[in-house]
């Protein structure tokens, strides 16, 4: 059975995990070198003392993916604003568990008092561009050849739906 529920410290081990792969192995995320249990718990109490949530999508007690958004610029005029986050383990690729984080974290944000939310994707990650756009994302702008890994230059999608009128 596929539960969501928020994050807790419990969950670090293989929140660590799936975003330590992402580093290795995708370019979901511009950083190359792998992080510690520490960098995540911080990130986690930060995300919860901000009021920003991390849900984690589990099966069979399996975390198969977690998500979440936070501070898209740290200026007030901008709370109303964030940018998201969806990371999902290697073998749930493909099988619909970002979808059911998506729909979980915009279903959180509209109830929560957010107005647009962004996604700042690696131009050559079809299948997070295409998570985006089926659930009502536009692109908005291009960045190019902001980053590198693996020895190429890399450039940014950004993409955002409005969630409230």
């Amino acid at each position: 059975m596929l539960t969501i529920q928020h994050a807790d410290t419990t969950h670090l081990p293989a929140i660590l995990d799936i975003y330590n792969d992402a580093i290795a192995n995708t370019t979901a995320v511009f950083i190359s070198q792998p992080v510690d249990l520490q960098n995540r718990a911080d990130w986690l109490l930060s995300r919860q003392n901000s009021g920003f949530p991390v849900l984690v999508l589990i099966e069979d007690d399996q975390l198969l993916g977690y998500a979440s958004y936070g501070a898209f610029r740290a200026f007030e005029c901008y709370k109303h604003t964030a940018e998201l986050s969806i990371y999902i383990a290697g073998h749930a690729r493909g099988k619909g568990a970002g979808d059911q984080l998506m729909r979980a974290l915009l279903e959180h944000a509209a109830a929560n008092n957010i107005h647009v939310l962004l996604g700042a994707i690696e131009a050559q990650n079809t299948a997070s561009l295409r998570l985006h756009e089926k659930h009502g994302f536009t692109q908005t702008g291009l960045l190019p050849q902001v980053g590198r890994k693996f020895d190429r230059w890399l450039d940014l999608v950004l993409m955002q739906r409005i969630l409230t009128k």
